[in-house]
């Protein structure tokens, strides 16, 4: 029984590939059943399209590889399944060939008609419009990898403090933020994420950090998780890292935020003023709340910054996420230039 509602999977799997390449294109075969899910997909596929067009791109070719996470449920007429799709795009752009990818999850429902397997849902989560939540667990959630497999438990650690930009007296010396170095820790890690960091069912900004922290941005311990910029670790049982750290918005205010050393940043107005390690957030409702957090880590042929990201891991994805899930026409973003000292 696997192997047949498998097959369906895989004409999926296939549509969706096809469909990356050649958006507004109807498939001539589809086990999708699902009238919201097709629905939407058409809608999706026109937008795409004019993206393209926008972008002055052309598509070459995508490769989406699929891999069962969890059979939630299973049996002779009914299969409930959580999947992971990874999807590389090749496009050209000027006479260069670029490449993303993205991993995405959903939950698929199969169903039996006859001698044939017909997806009628598709439920996809949207992570990057959620939020890590400003608590600290009495008990920490079991910590699993982008493919389900259980991560073992993170060990007790100290601050990070950057010792190698402290003088002897513990005063700390301006130093040359690394941007090739954020750029190469990003590209790294986006796909699991570094095992020696807790990693968060809300990444973006964990990730972010740690980026920033590879480039030698150093750490203002403050011990007090309302201020500062830092990561602890584990205590006990209990995770320690300051709110600006983790949470996207907490980020924002704190790059916002005017000081003489340390981290600081300066707002630019668009998105082609930025190099190589500056920061993009994204406000996706338009409200003012910041939800989620990306790396520049390349740009395109027409030098428009390509952005690396984890919750939804994505390497390379261009910066305005037009392809997201998560993206709205109310979608504002920030764009923090990372000052070459710090």
């Amino acid at each position: 029984m696997e192997q047949q509602w498998k097959k369906s999977l895989y004409v999926y799997v296939d549509q969706l590939n096809k469909g990356r390449v050649a958006p507004g294109t109807e498939p001539r075969h589809t086990t999708i059943k699902d009238p919201r899910f097709l629905s939407e997909q058409r809608v999706r596929s026109r937008r795409i399209a004019d993206w393209y067009s926008r972008r002055g791109i052309t598509p070459l070719r995508g490769e989406t590889g699929v891999r069962t996470l969890r059979t939630v449920r299973q049996n002779p007429s009914e299969v409930v399944a959580d999947v992971a799709l990874h999807s590389a795009f090749y496009y050209e752009k000027g006479g260069m060939t670029h490449r993303e990818d993205v991993i995405e999850s959903e939950r698929l429902t199969f169903v039996r008609e006859a001698a044939n397997w017909e997806i009628v849902n598709v439920e996809r989560s949207v992570p990057e419009r959620n939020a890590v939540r400003k608590v600290v667990e009495a008990e920490p959630a079991l910590r699993l990898s982008q493919w389900g497999e259980v991560l073992p438990a993170p060990r007790p650690s100290q601050p990070l403090l950057n010792r190698s930009v402290l003088r002897g007296t513990g005063a700390a010396r301006e130093v040359r933020y690394r941007r090739e170095e954020a750029a190469a820790y990003a590209d790294r890690w986006w796909k699991e994420g570094n095992p020696e960091f807790e990693i968060f069912e809300v990444d973006c900004t964990n990730y972010v950090s740690q980026c920033l922290f590879a480039g030698g941005a150093p750490i203002n311990y403050t011990g007090k998780r309302e201020t500062g910029w830092w990561y602890k670790g584990y205590n006990g049982a209990q995770e320690w890292w300051s709110f600006s750290w983790a949470v996207s918005d907490s980020l924002q205010r704190y790059l916002s935020g005017g000081r003489s050393n340390g981290l600081r940043a300066e707002t630019v107005e668009r998105a082609e003023q930025l190099m190589l390690g500056d920061v993009i957030q994204y406000d996706w409702d338009g409200n003012g709340h910041y939800q989620h957090s990306t790396i520049v880590t390349a740009f395109d042929a027409g030098g428009m910054p390509l952005v690396n990201a984890r919750t939804v891991s994505s390497r390379h994805r261009f910066w305005d996420y037009k392809d997201s899930y998560a993206w709205t026409d109310r979608t504002a973003y920030r764009f923090f230039h990372i000052n070459d000292y710090l």
